[in-house]
């Protein structure tokens, strides 16, 4: 049977833009919606949809999966609301709808029941709850499945590319100068591991100049809100006073830690320099500006719903697919020496 995939490589066009073509949806030109048809005409491709669509039932809908226990910010949150944004004008291009999943749905039915419940095709888990089990099954429910952040056995994953974030924080702080670097991290989980690998490459980076990473100068908080940036931040400075720098796996932690180092009457960036991770918009309210990463939510959004469509379409995905973070300068870091002309 021809698919939506063979066309793609017979045309030259991708897997969404000729799904998009043949559902009549999508801002293509005319003649690129003309030329995929007759392609698919050619191929016997509507003849083979038609008969399908006799015998199968489509609900157009794309399960979400998006709880809010530990982060606290819903669709506030500045990597998962953006890219629900851009995910569901993609989505909605290839002719699907979204549909948010709950287990508070009918006293308490599983995602996947819910799911079946409503003939849902396709499922985006953007943020679950930490160490939900029914996480572990998804894989395997037959239903086509892409994750943003959860690693989870038999799903497609498509995450910043944390490790490589981290190199560039610790290669910005220590160019700049600064020889004691402290990182400011979040509860470190194997499923959900982006304050892991921001650690991970920050900790490589430094040891690619031949410094030792001393774990004194990590410390972990105990959630992702800025409370608890504020008390990891004061446990960090009180056992390491000579720090001069600190790297934070996400703004919120930053803006706890920056307001307790403002507290203490530390001056930011000359005493301690902050680099925080995420872009967070409420953050550029602080004083001085935070330098900080921003993740690349339509990137991101844009490969989960391509993943997603191959997937329902019944393609093979890869196991993760990492997206560059980009470096944003602004006043929170001091220089003590010139800094190199780098490439990010």
């Amino acid at each position: 049977m021809i698919t939506i995939y063979d066309l793609a490589k017979q045309t030259g066009f991708s897997a969404p833009t000729i799904s998009k073509a043949l559902n009549g949806n999508g801002k293509l030109s005319d003649e690129t919606r003309q030329t995929i048809v007759e392609a698919a005409k050619k191929a016997g491709y509507t003849a083979n949809m038609a008969a399908k669509a006799l015998s199968t039932k489509h609900s157009r809908l794309i399960g979400v999966i998006l709880e809010d226990v530990s982060m606290q910010r819903g669709f506030e949150h500045p990597l998962f609301g953006g890219l629900l944004n851009k995910f569901r004008k993609e989505i909605e291009l290839a002719g699907y709808d979204l549909l948010f999943l709950s287990k508070h749905f009918n006293e308490g039915m599983s995602y996947i029941d819910h799911c079946r419940y409503r003939d849902v095709e396709g499922i985006l888990i953007v943020n679950p709850i930490d160490d939900d089990e029914e996480m572990k099954t998804l894989g395997t429910c037959g239903i086509p499945c892409v994750s943003t952040n959860e690693f989870i056995p038999g799903v497609c994953t498509v995450v910043t590319d944390n490790e490589n974030a981290g190199q560039i924080a610790a290669r910005v702080l220590y160019e700049a100068g600064h020889e004691k670097i402290g990182f400011l991290g979040a509860p470190f989980r194997e499923n959900s591991p982006a304050a892991l690998e921001r650690y991970k490459g920050f900790k490589a980076e430094l040891e690619s100049y031949g410094k030792e990473c001393d774990e004194k100068y990590l410390e972990v908080c105990s959630a992702w809100w800025d409370g608890a940036g504020y008390e990891g931040m004061k446990k960090l400075y009180e056992r390491c006073p000579d720090i001069t720098a600190v790297f934070v796996v996400c703004d919120a932690l930053a803006f706890g830690a920056m307001k307790y180092l403002l507290e203490i009457g530390k001056s930011i960036p000359n005493d301690i320099s902050v680099i925080g991770f995420d872009d967070d918009t409420t953050v550029l309210k602080a004083a001085p500006t935070l330098c900080t990463f921003r993740q690349d939510r339509d990137k991101i959004a844009q490969l989960a719903s391509e993943v997603l469509l191959q997937g329902i379409a019944g393609v093979p995905n890869p196991e993760i697919v990492r997206v560059p973070a980009e470096y944003i300068q602004r006043g929170s870091v001091r220089s003590f020496r010139r800094i190199h002309q780098m490439a990010y």
